[in-house]
């Protein structure tokens, strides 16, 4: 009787251990199939943050250049502003010459 025990609970412990080790490496290889796309997706974010950071930087020499483009108007509208007043003030100066020119 004793030894029936010892043996049915021997048996049992080892099928328990069974179960137990096969669920250990399923879980093993569910945890490595995570990984393995934890990584991809990992890589996938890297790869986007290192593009975003590319189009920012792309971004910023743009504006760069845009502020200095729109320097460089305002500069040449002042001075198209001064030369147009020039024009305007030779034009009231000699407009008694004009008579005198002929008409095309």
């Amino acid at each position: 009787m004793i030894l029936t025990a010892f043996l049915i609970g021997l048996v049992l412990s080892l099928v328990g251990l069974f179960v137990v080790v096969i669920r250990a490496v399923a879980l093993w290889r569910q945890g490595k199939r995570t990984g393995g796309m934890f990584g991809d997706e990992l890589a996938l974010f890297e790869e986007r943050a290192v593009r975003t950071e590319q189009l920012l930087t792309e971004a910023d020499r743009a504006s760069q250049d845009l502020q200095a483009a729109t320097a460089r108007l305002r500069a040449s509208r002042a001075q198209l502003d001064v030369l147009m007043s020039a024009l305007g003030d030779a034009q009231r100066q000699t407009r008694w010459l004009r008579v005198f020119l002929p008409v095309r």
